[in-house]
């Protein structure tokens, strides 16, 4: 059967005065309504025996493609690049669709975009692959598996490779019940389910989505042959590090056009890679900031015109004793619930607030209780700074579940946590009782076994909170030294010195659990440890960015930095950094020249 011949005459294109007026004359209701290009197109149906009615010069599936991009032209009353288009006139309820013509020149191979239907938007491409060269090759060693056992996953679309001396140093440290060892296995584990397929091709890797992790899209590869190695005549051979050196150096000579890089947490190993021309590098995905000045403070200064550009708008009322307002400008797109900002310009009133809510472009800032008058003592401690003021504002507050302070020495975190527990605790019994703890990191020699129970063990690391308590007894000077001696007992029945090796499992119920020293956990740790809260349960992590003892563990790495980042924004967490030291000024003195 011969196919029809296209029709030669063109569908007409009104513009949008000609086609309202034309609609108006010509309607009636209850009958099909048809504009002059669908009149001009059935009267050529007509006369062409050979053509098609009502379609144009394109195929049905083409047209079908096309009628949204034209129904949209015709709304907008502009005309589709490379397309001429009828406009439509609406069709009134209880009448039957007409067919009209959508496309009347146009290129078969070109077909029209879909149109996007309104209140939704276009789906985004799928990702794909850069087409910027092949994707590089990790050699991977030893310690970076066992710092961060899901490092396998942590390259995005670049491949991994594994040298065989690896995988026989992650057998040798799989035993014992330390992070390391747990790590080891780990990796062993994660690596036996990628290789569960014993008909895949090692020449072909192993995709790392295999698992589920999607994030992952390159392949594993293991060394299965034997490399020839040609390192200086001065490394010994038989050291683990230098055969993955020998590894690194033949993979580069196999594949030239290829990026080889190493990944090593020993800096010595990197520095050994460089001297011989080969690329190394450090693992940074476990430091959840590059700079430590770049952690998220909890205080924002607000500038000299904050209210000539935030106060035009703004609402103000009064609620439980504190000054409420909202506000909406600039700013408000950087603040953070639970942020403090203040304002403090020579000659006008100085405003200390808490931002409490968020909404769309406004914000609800609310002013803060002032715990450097002798009035609102917490168990006999007053604010001394601006920053002390705004911890004990989230210490005392009971919707907050986790704080964390940060600063240097003597800028009384643990001081004023712990009157803010004891006070809690004692007075208002908003907690049963209260759980302090540390890691046992030594900052010298280790000074061996220690004897007694799970608290005895722990009663030498606990020196601070033993000086703390003894300052918050001396606070009160009219109860005699009896008293004292009885608060003390009072005190200390109500406090509990828990060790982190046992928390594993454990739940806190109503419990106030102060972490000591938490810049020396890892972020295992401090996921561990906040794990432990029930109901009730208030956790405070205390910590010196700059007094890290824990090896391998830095400020961008820290347990504490990677909870700071985590919680900011969370309503029910907030976080200080305390910039001035109120111990001594000889502490001060020292903890800025040394």
């Amino acid at each position: 059967m011969p196919l029809p011949t296209p029709p030669t005459r063109k569908a007409a294109i009104l513009d949008l005065a000609a086609y309202a007026a034309q609609a108006t004359s010509t309607s009636s209701p209850g009958a099909p309504q048809r504009d002059a290009a669908g009149q001009a197109e059935a009267a050529a149906s007509s006369t062409s025996p050979g053509s098609l009615p009502s379609t144009g010069s394109v195929s049905s599936g083409s047209r079908k493609a096309s009628a949204p991009a034209a129904d949209a032209a015709g709304r907008t009353g502009k005309k589709i690049p490379g397309e001429q288009v009828a406009v439509r006139a609406k069709r009134p309820a209880g009448t039957a669709q007409e067919t009209l013509p959508s496309k009347a020149v146009s290129t078969p191979s070109e077909p029209a975009a879909a149109a996007v239907p309104r209140g939704q938007r276009r789906p985004a491409p799928a990702k794909v692959r850069k087409p910027a060269g092949p994707p590089k090759l990790f050699v991977l060693d030893t310690n970076v598996l066992m710092h961060d056992p899901m490092s396998l996953f942590r390259f995005e679309e670049h491949d991994i490779f594994l040298p065989m001396i690896t995988l026989e140093e992650l057998d040798g440290h799989k035993k014992g019940m330390s992070e390391v060892a747990r790590n080891a296995r780990q990796v062993s584990r994660d690596l036996d389910a990628l290789a569960t397929d014993g008909a895949l091709d090692p020449k072909e890797g192993i995709p790392l989505a295999k698992t589920g992790h999607r994030e992952a899209s390159g392949r594993l590869f293991f060394q299965t042959t034997l490399l020839d190695i040609r390192l200086p005549a001065g490394l010994p051979q038989g050291k683990a590090d230098n055969q993955i050196l020998g590894v690194v150096q033949a993979l580069r000579d196999a594949q030239p056009g290829r990026d080889v890089v190493l990944v090593s947490k020993d800096i010595n190993m990197r520095v050994k890679a460089r001297a011989l021309g080969l690329p190394a590098e450090d693992y940074f995905n476990d430091k959840t900031l590059e700079d430590g000045d770049l952690l998220y403070t909890g205080v924002l200064h607000l500038p000299g015109d904050f209210w000539e550009k935030h106060g035009k708008t703004m609402e103000s009322w009064q609620q439980g004793g504190h000054t409420l307002y909202r506000i909406s400008g600039p700013l408000v797109p950087s603040l953070l619930i639970n942020q403090f900002v203040y304002f403090e310009v020579p000659g006008a009133t100085p405003l200390h607030a808490r931002v409490i809510e968020i909404t769309g472009k406004t914000a609800v800032l609310k002013t803060l209780r002032d715990y450097s008058h002798a009035k609102n003592a917490v168990w006999g401690v007053n604010a001394r700074n601006r920053e002390q003021n705004f911890a004990l504002n989230l210490l005392m507050d009971p919707d907050c579940d986790f704080i964390t302070l940060t600063g240097t020495a003597g800028t009384g975190k643990t001081l004023m946590t712990l009157a803010a527990a004891l006070s809690q605790v004692l007075d208002e019994r908003r907690y049963t009782e209260i759980i302090v703890t540390r890691v046992t990191v030594p900052v010298g020699e280790d000074i061996g076994f220690l004897p007694g129970t799970e608290e005895e063990k722990m009663s030498p690391w606990m020196g601070a909170l033993d000086d703390n308590l003894e300052v918050l007894a001396r606070s009160d000077g009219a109860a005699g030294e009896w008293g004292r001696a009885a608060t003390n007992d009072l005190v200390r029945s109500k406090i509990r010195i828990k060790s982190l090796n046992f928390m594993r499992g454990r739940t806190f119920l109503n419990k106030f659990v102060l972490i000591d020293e938490a810049q020396n956990l890892t972020p295992k740790q401090m996921k561990t440890l906040i794990t432990r809260a029930g109901p009730g349960t208030k956790i405070v992590c205390l910590g010196n960015l700059a007094q890290i003892d824990t090896p391998y563990l830095t400020e961008g790495s820290s347990g504490l930095t990677y909870a700071v980042d985590r919680f900011k924004g969370w309503p029910h967490s907030g976080h200080v950094t305390l910039a001035r030291g109120e111990r001594s000024r000889l502490a001060d003195f020292a903890s800025e020249v040394l």
